[in-house]
């Protein structure tokens, strides 16, 4: 892809133009100041009577990222850890996200209590890793990332650091970008000796289908090119800023009511009555260059890295297109296991398809017709729907356990 075309001028004036802009969508996501940054451990796990401990690790390029460690569920004091897992989250989450439904629901907390050692990542940006060694949060380089870095940098990182912790393969699961993440590094042979099998829930790789009414707005009126034209690179949707441009997409074209609706299609069985504490935790911010990366695939129908226009590809990549992740680069020898649903309007049917169509591997598929994107983490009956056949598949790769 060439350089975008020029954005109307009036879109480059809209977001300065909502001086009475109301609270409706930004309502949906929660008005008030984020928690404290204490740690998932100290504010979600600990109190329920599990093991957790805070790693701090660095990047090839400075960002400084939180991991968590629960080395066995409630009833497994004193004995062996099983084998490592590794939960990475998706856009606009955080580690907290594997652990604020009960523990009888939620995903973090089933694997502790089932015997794996649990491992649970936070890429750059997100409020539990919000550093670099040099950069500050105010500087425009800090937000300089795509889920091209979060791949070839975030994701090799953390993992790297829980394969010679452990001194073993790892179990991994993703959920949405952390599929995209995940699909992308294991094109890398350096990332994928060390996965002994995956789980994708709402595997990502293509986005030609999306069918999102929001994402599909926000990608019409070039939301992305207007966002980094004007200088705005970091995404926080409980700033002012990030109100008013979610205000300015559903505006007079969508009822934003229900946001999640609109965003993720409809969710079968998420506990809505539980929103008020969900937001205590989410959103976390993103950069817009992600976005911008996540709409050229909408735009391009490509599974590629980040497109800087022809010259400065150019520089990047020697070429004048950004070259693409070659899927049959993943080894067939990888155990991938992909849960998707039939609701979902982001990870739509026919791309995870296409997806599986490209891969070398036949992995095992698990499609719920009935389950939404968001009801793959956070569905008060997932545990029955889809965790056990999760579990299942992590252990017929070898691994037995008495739990």
């Amino acid at each position: 892809m060439g350089r975008a075309p020029p954005l109307p001028a009036f879109l480059l004036h809209l977001l300065f133009l909502l001086g009475g802009v109301r609270c409706s969508a930004g309502a949906a996501l929660g008005c008030g100041s984020p928690p404290s940054t204490d740690g998932v451990c100290a504010r979600l796990i600990r109190p329920l009577g599990y093991p957790c401990s805070e790693h701090i690790v660095e990047t090839e390029d400075g960002y400084v990222l939180s991991v968590q460690h629960i080395p066995h569920g409630r009833r497994a004091f004193g004995k062996t850890s099983g084998p490592p897992v590794f939960l990475q989250h998706g856009l606009f989450q955080g580690g907290d996200t594997w652990f604020v439904n009960s523990v009888e629901e939620s995903l973090g907390f089933i694997l502790a209590d089932s015997g794996f050692d649990v491992w649970v990542g936070n890429v750059r940006g997100t409020r539990w890793s919000y550093g670099h060694v040099t950069l500050s949060e105010n500087d425009k380089a800090f937000w300089d990332w795509s889920w091209q870095e979060l791949a070839q940098y975030d994701l090799l990182a953390m993992i790297e650091y829980v394969y010679s912790t452990t001194n073993s393969k790892i179990f991994f699961v993703g959920h949405s970008q952390g599929t995209i993440m995940a699909l992308a590094a294991f094109t890398m042979p350096n990332v994928v000796r060390m996965i002994e099998s995956a789980a994708l829930l709402c595997p990502i790789s293509y986005l030609d289908h999306i069918s999102s009414s929001f994402v599909l707005r926000a990608v019409g009126l070039h939301l992305d090119q207007l966002l980094l034209t004007i200088g705005i690179h970091q995404l926080n949707f409980r700033s002012d800023m990030g109100i008013q441009i979610l205000d300015s997409v559903c505006d007079g074209h969508m009822d934003c009511n229900n946001l999640l609706t609109a965003i993720t299609g409809k969710n079968c069985c998420f506990n809505a009555s539980r929103i008020d504490y969900y937001l205590e935790y989410e959103p976390h911010p993103s950069s817009t260059k992600n976005l911008n990366h996540l709409f050229q695939m909408i735009r391009t129908g490509t599974f590629a890295k980040y497109d800087y226009g022809w010259l400065r590809n150019v520089i990047h990549y020697g070429r004048l297109h950004p070259p693409a992740f070659d899927l049959a680069k993943i080894p067939d020898s990888l155990p991938i296991w992909m849960g998707y649903g039939g609701s979902d309007a982001l990870a739509d049917v026919a791309d995870v398809r296409r997806t599986v169509n490209e891969l070398r591997s036949k992995p095992k598929l698990f499609y719920i017709d009935k389950y939404g994107h968001i009801d793959f983490i956070m569905s008060v009956k997932a545990k029955d729907d889809v965790y056990g056949n999760l579990i299942r598949f992590f252990r017929s790769q070898g691994w037995s356990s008495s739990y």
